[in-house]
């Protein structure tokens, strides 16, 4: 290779600069703190009556947000959980649902935006900067902890502003009330549904199978039936909520063979009615040993003697199955004689 086809060395500016070739100045330190820009006021800090608007548009933020946790609660306890309307462009929807969903968005919307409003155009916006300190601050730290916090709560206006103050303090106060409120729709109350069934005095045994009104002679020894109350449709709505309680089951036992005297006195002419419902957790009973007068519930083997009072006599239910007082009317059916007079199904804690 000659030296004609090395390319030639293009010539750098030394360090100290070259005049001919044009000198590049080196910083002494190219990572120098630059500092703070100069701080420029806001007409607000200038003008008394923008801060005066701008602190009657946070409040009036604030009292918007009071209005829609006000709102929400209404909505709550106003409108009907079935209510459909329509909204566009959306559909329709529930009514209960846009009215909770909207008002409680507003609540929190206009507490979030009053907030930065204010902290926008009414707290200072002079930049502070600090030495990063080890974690273990010195009492002298901490006292200077507390002193710019002291400054802040000055410089945010919150003392001489309070109008501001008195509307976030409400619109804060009340917007956990819409917390509250949708606790309550975590179900209705019980009241004293658990504790009672649809079965009245007179209310006739009906047979679940042929829906026909059982008499006497319909029950033989060592057989099950299974019965409802008279007037339960099996197409109404609350069919299922009414027979998960009133499920009753009807064996017939020699009087002699009956141990317990009440359920003697409660039967009619050694015909028994208990509750098809397992004390356990609630499993429908539906095995029955004649010989022994035993029934099973099929899903924890909890045991019951329908012979003594339906006592447990094992398995993991808590106490005997509720039993149903029966008799014959005028006409010779089978009917009740009142409602179970303690909660069927599994134990809760109301029992006493």
């Amino acid at each position: 290779m000659s030296s004609q086809d090395i390319p030639e060395e293009k010539h750098l500016p030394s360090e100290q600069g070259d005049a001919h070739h044009g000198a590049v100045a080196v910083a002494d330190d190219p990572f120098a703190d630059p500092g703070l820009p100069v701080h420029r006021p806001r007409i607000q800090d200038i003008d008394e009556r923008a801060a005066k608007r701008s602190e009657r548009t946070v409040a009036l933020l604030f009292t918007l947000s009071m209005l829609a946790t006000v709102a929400f609660i209404a909505s709550f306890v106003i409108l009907p959980v079935d209510k459909i309307v329509y909204i566009f462009p959306i559909g329709k929807v529930s009514a209960l649902n846009f009215a909770l969903g909207v008002s409680l968005g507003a609540a929190l919307f206009c507490i979030g935006a009053g907030a930065v409003h204010w902290a926008r155009t009414l707290m200072s916006d002079v930049e502070v900067a600090a030495e990063r300190h080890e974690i273990a601050a010195p009492a002298e730290v901490k006292a200077q902890v507390m002193q710019d916090f002291a400054d802040g709560a000055r410089e945010s206006a919150i003392g001489r502003r309070p109008l501001i103050r008195n509307t976030m303090f409400g619109a804060l106060a009340l917007l956990p009330l819409s917390a509250v409120v949708i606790l309550r729709d975590l179900g209705p109350l019980p009241e004293d549904k658990l504790r009672k069934t649809i079965w009245a005095k007179g209310k006739m045994l009906i047979n679940q199978n042929t829906m026909e009104p059982l008499r006497p002679e319909d029950i033989v020894v060592g057989s099950l039936t299974f019965a409802m109350p008279e007037g339960l449709e099996e197409d109404a709505h609350d069919f299922q909520t009414q027979i998960a309680k009133a499920a009753l089951m009807i064996v017939r036992i020699q009087p002699e063979n009956i141990k317990d005297k009440k359920e003697l006195e409660w039967s009619h002419d050694g015909i028994v009615a208990y509750s098809k419902i397992c004390t356990h957790v609630g499993c429908p009973i539906s095995l029955y040993e004649q010989q022994s007068h035993h029934v099973l519930c099929p899903c924890h083997q909890s045991t019951f003697d329908l012979s003594d009072g339906a006592r447990v006599i094992f398995g993991p239910a808590g106490h005997a199955l509720p039993q149903l007082r029966i008799g014959v009317n005028d006409e010779g059916f089978l009917e009740a004689l009142g409602d179970f007079e303690e909660p069927v199904g599994p134990s809760f804690w109301e029992r006493g």
